[in-house]
């Protein structure tokens, strides 16, 4: 029978297996996602099944450079909690994610969880074999992979924010002087131009509104809505932005000065944009002395 790809999408977030291995049990399950499920589970593919459901928000972000410095790669792979982001097992893991991501350069995370780290062990098994052996959901997030025709900064603060920045012309100390400006500042867009036309009519409907309170008249209203629409946009444009080493000059100036021009910037941060579930502790040991209590 013909199996969805959004059936195969919603077994592998069910059960954290590889993608061969749901396909394989929907067709033998006639498409039914639960029997599917239970099928896998009494082949032991599904280890990691109720671990797939559980937020994995803690983790590392890992860079992995070419040996010539003009390519670079960069991975986030997730856990549920920050002791198990230090654990050695999960760190090696990461790291040989990163440097398959620099060697094979995949296009999107579901082609890096198909490649092989090992022959016949796809980046999948290793994972899912991680999760039975640490007993926490871990993922491999994102991943990206940076090209430079200039010099290539590459910045990791801690363990837990990475940036890539591709030049043209410049040194690579300005490289990485702009690749820890951009871990520091986050910002959102390299420029203006760049800033979707739909971001640009709702930050100016919004600084409409506000400045319609202060009772000027329409022509003042316009002109201090270009003027703050600027700021704000210099706020979250990489260009726009006063360099954090140097706030008497912008990054465009810097560049000006040095001639070279930034081709990309990529920033990663752990588990930004996950919503994170919040516990309540008092409560959760609570039903666990109930719980004993009821043996």
């Amino acid at each position: 029978m013909s199996v969805t790809a959004d059936a195969v999408r919603q077994l592998r977030e069910r059960t954290g297996a590889g993608m061969m291995e749901c396909k394989k049990a929907l067709v033998e399950t006639g498409g039914d996602l639960d029997a599917a499920a239970e099928l896998m589970r009494k082949q032991g593919l599904a280890k990691a099944d109720k671990k797939a459901a559980r937020i994995a928000a803690e983790g590392v972000i890992v860079v992995e450079r070419s040996s010539d410095g003009h390519a670079a790669a960069m991975a986030e792979i997730n856990c549920e909690t920050d002791f198990v982001a230090r654990e050695h097992d999960f760190r090696n893991f990461a790291a040989d994610v990163a440097r398959l991501t620099l060697a094979g350069r995949p296009v999107d995370v579901d082609a890096l969880l198909t490649a092989e780290l090992a022959a016949g062990e796809s980046v999948d098994a290793r994972r899912r074999a991680l999760v039975a052996k640490i007993g926490e959901n871990i993922s491999v997030r994102r991943c990206a992979v940076l090209e430079s025709p200039g010099p290539l900064g590459a910045y990791v603060h801690g363990t837990r924010i990475g940036v890539l920045v591709a030049l043209e012309g410049g040194t690579a100390e300005l490289a990485h002087d702009l690749a820890m400006h951009v871990a520091a500042s986050n910002p959102r867009y390299l420029s203006v131009a760049e800033v979707p036309a739909e971001v640009l009519a709702k930050e100016r409907e919004i600084l409409g509104e506000q400045a319609q309170k202060e009772g000027k008249s329409p022509e003042i209203i316009a002109r201090m809505v270009e003027g703050r629409l600027r700021k704000s946009l210099n706020e979250i444009t990489l260009l726009g932005q006063p360099f954090v080493k140097d706030p008497d000059q912008t990054i465009e100036k810097l560049l000006k000065g040095a001639q070279a021009r930034v081709v990309r910037f990529v920033r990663f941060e752990v588990g930004a944009g996950i919503e994170k579930k919040q516990d309540d502790f008092v409560a959760e040991v609570m039903a666990q002395v109930s719980a004993a209590g009821g043996r």
